[in-house]
């Protein structure tokens, strides 16, 4: 497939393609970098003081694969533990998840399992999942292997690339990864029926109206 990032314009190309909506979270204790991640993908930009997310970041970004649009619409979570309890309200319904460790941090990499664990058994089914060794600049500070997380994501099903929010390495090539993975049909189909449930849904309620 051929996948490039294209910016929202009115070009007579972008009207022909088909539209597929997203929606995308990201997972991870604190300080891994997933907004990093975010900001390098959505903006190409990077902040070495980049405030801790609250409860939850919404941003979009469109790409195109072939003849395919995919608006990401995507889920930045907090990490500290306590908004963990939010995290579902954000992951149901997505098509696609990155779970974030550092791989300078074994603690990280071992909370990235118990996420994996929680999505396997919570979130929704046939879900593009990701995991994403992050901080690949810190390469002199590693604790956690490519192999190990190689290995992890592998028993998992798991897309895996290793990436650094701060130089950019493998931050577009993590997203094409899951663009080309995710199943545009059946995606297409559920954005469908959600969007018949909730005109039937106001039909009903403008018939039931005695105003």
């Amino acid at each position: 497939m051929q996948y490039q990032p294209l910016s929202y314009s009115f070009r007579e190309e972008s009207v022909r393609m088909a539209l597929h909506e997203v929606k995308l979270c990201l997972l991870g204790e604190s300080g891994v970098g997933k907004t990093c991640i975010v900001n390098r993908f959505v903006s190409d930009l990077f902040s070495e003081h980049e405030s801790l997310t609250v409860g939850a970041a919404f941003t979009t970004k469109t790409v195109r694969v072939d003849d395919n649009s995919i608006l990401f619409q995507i889920w930045d979570t907090a990490g500290q533990e306590k908004y963990r309890g939010l995290a579902p309200m954000y992951y149901r319904g997505s098509s696609a998840a990155i779970v974030v460790y550092d791989i300078t941090s074994e603690r990280s990499f071992n909370e990235m399992q118990t996420w994996i664990t929680e999505l396997r058994q919570l979130g929704p089914q046939n879900l593009v999942l990701a995991i994403a060794g992050n901080k690949l600049d810190l390469e002199s500070s590693r604790q956690v292997s490519t192999a190990t997380g190689e290995t992890f994501a592998k028993n998992a099903n798991a897309i895996f690339m290793e990436t650094s929010a701060k130089d950019g390495h493998n931050v577009q090539e993590l997203f094409k990864e899951i663009a080309e993975s995710l199943p545009l049909d059946k995606i297409a189909l559920e954005n469908k029926s959600s969007t018949l449930k909730l005109s039937r849904s106001s039909q009903k309620k403008e018939n039931n109206c005695t105003c």
